[in-house]
């Protein structure tokens, strides 16, 4: 019989925490049962000063007589109380805390990128295939509304084949965790941090791509923070997607995308409030289409956990965890040598 509750200790409290928290919220039998952090200030569960790139106005404070405080993460893996780990720790964390928390059994989501490198990645995936518990990658994008309608109409080809797409992901520095995300040789910069959510859709909705070609600059991490890419996929549509960190400070955050299918154009623009997902058919009025959900972090989150109830293998594997990496660093390679990249 499935567990009613699952309990859930967090480690890395940042802003994507203080986000996944108030997913859990979301979820019936989430429970947040216990949070890691090396800092003792954190583990007092304040999250209301914490910010990033998509704000709400719901701040964030725990109730720490019930959720159990650790700085040594070894002392949450050892709790028996704890049947999954979320892991929010930087990217260059990924390898050493996903090893020992799949070598405990329990069940682990980590946060994106799965790593900065091929040769890490293939490493997690390798102890996630062999591990007792399950293993999510969290790629919020796929379990967007907005997102999870394009996959679908691109699926039922209800407007006709999906002929080109273009994906846009475009901000301002980061103003937070600098110290973390300016360092480009750990983070990938915003190619890895922020282009990873259109490149792993891509290869969700077209497969794997045949080749890359990315052109692209540098500005705050000494990485790849702008990044333009075009991809060759496998049924011949006209794929591209922007990623940027190199918008002036004051200028914020966008997430947009243009879907041009046989029948039909969609058009979504999370700066659009009141109509964000338009669909233009030929012949009729333009329609605004109103998707159920709240966010992709709640819809990411509620997978997990019923994958966990269900004994099902997550959706997004190791091993697509892997292949994302693996197109981001061949976008990378595009970049810096001004060719196409082919992957296998």
């Amino acid at each position: 019989m499935a567990k009613d509750t699952i309990n859930i200790g967090i480690v890395g409290l940042g802003f994507m925490a203080a986000m996944h928290i108030r997913a859990y919220r979301q979820i019936d039998g989430a429970n947040i049962a216990a949070i890691c952090d090396l800092d003792p200030e954190r583990l007092k569960g304040d999250f209301t000063k914490i910010s990033g790139n998509i704000d709400t106005d719901d701040p964030i404070k725990l109730d720490m007589s019930v959720v159990k405080p650790y700085q040594d993460f070894n002392d949450l893996l050892a709790d028996d109380s704890i049947d999954a780990i979320d892991i929010c720790t930087p990217t260059r964390t990924h390898l050493r805390m996903t090893k020992p928390a799949l070598a405990s059994g329990k069940h682990i989501i980590c946060e994106k990128p799965l790593a900065r490198t091929i040769a890490d990645a293939e490493e997690i995936a390798t102890a996630a295939k062999n591990a007792k518990g399950l293993f999510m990658v969290a790629m919020c994008l796929r379990f967007w509304p907005e997102w999870t309608w394009l996959k679908e109409a691109a699926d039922s080809m209800r407007y006709g084949k999906l002929q080109a797409a273009h994906f846009q992901r475009i901000a301002e520095p980061p103003a937070w965790g600098q110290a973390i995300y300016f360092d480009g040789a750990t983070s990938g910069g915003a190619l890895f941090d922020l282009h990873v959510h259109d490149t792993d859709f891509v290869q969700h909705v077209f497969g794997r791509p045949k080749s890359v070609y990315s052109t692209g600059f540098s500005k705050v991490s000494g990485a790849v923070d702008h990044v333009l890419t075009q991809y060759e996929v496998e049924n011949g549509a006209k794929v591209s997607a922007e990623g940027s960190w190199a918008m002036t400070p004051g200028w914020g955050f966008n997430m947009s995308y243009r879907a041009i299918f046989e029948k039909a154009t969609a058009d979504y623009d999370i700066g659009r409030s009141d109509e964000p997902l338009r669909l233009f058919e030929a012949g009729k009025e333009k329609q605004i289409i109103e998707c159920e959900g709240t966010d992709g972090y709640a819809g990411e989150l509620a997978h997990f956990i019923d994958s966990i109830r269900s004994g099902q293998t997550p959706s997004v594997s190791a091993a697509e965890g892997l292949c994302t990496v693996e197109i981001c660093a061949a976008e990378e390679r595009s970049v810096q040598s001004g060719q196409s990249v082919k992957l296998d």
